[in-house]
């Protein structure tokens, strides 16, 4: 099974300093949908991965997070893709919890629900701990430079091996393409 774990704010879409606190504050970055619409045609199983603090924080409940997430997975199905599951973080910094990125609770589950290990599964993000709750498990990791991305970049002390692409598209042009390049077994 090809699986690849995907932040959602920065990356999917535009993200805010303020939270995105409803459906209509979810705008989507220029070539992402199609982006994630290529992933699943090429066979991948697209997993969301995303801290929501915002629940804790008490700024949107789960019934908004919901909407949100059916806003997104509309879109993206427009456009002939699928998220095939989204996993959050409702908890604050300060919970000290095991799911919030850059703990590796969250991937962990994904790991565990499908069934695979994350050994090399792509694992793309704007922020440093998303990409250090990936590494933590195996995941390869992927810094965009939308959302955070250009100041995570900035900042650096990123894990080992993390390459960098200007956003979501451009990671999938070369996974897609680095995929087709391998020759099928005999």
């Amino acid at each position: 099974m090809k699986l690849i774990i995907l932040d959602r704010d920065g990356v999917i879409n535009h993200d805010s300093d303020h939270f995105i606190k409803s459906p209509d504050e979810w705008e989507p970055i220029p070539g992402s949908l199609e982006a994630i619409a290529r992933l699943h045609q090429a066979g991948y199983r697209v997993v969301v991965c995303t801290n929501q603090s915002g629940i804790a924080r008490g700024l949107f409940n789960i019934v908004t997070l919901n909407a949100i997430h059916q806003k997104m997975h509309a879109a993206v199905r427009m456009v002939g893709g699928e998220i095939n599951a989204i996993f959050f973080c409702p908890h604050a910094a300060d919970d000290n919890c095991d799911c919030r990125k850059p703990k590796p609770g969250m991937l962990q589950s994904i790991g565990e629900r499908f069934d695979v290990s994350l050994k090399g599964v792509p694992t793309i993000g704007d922020s440093l701990r998303d990409l250090q709750a990936g590494f933590v498990v195996g995941c390869t990791p992927y810094l965009v430079l939308t959302g955070k991305g250009e100041k995570t970049r900035t900042k650096g002390g990123l894990p080992p091996g993390t390459s960098i692409y200007p956003n979501l598209a451009a990671v999938v042009d070369q996974l897609l393409k680095s995929t087709a390049d391998v020759p099928a077994a005999a």
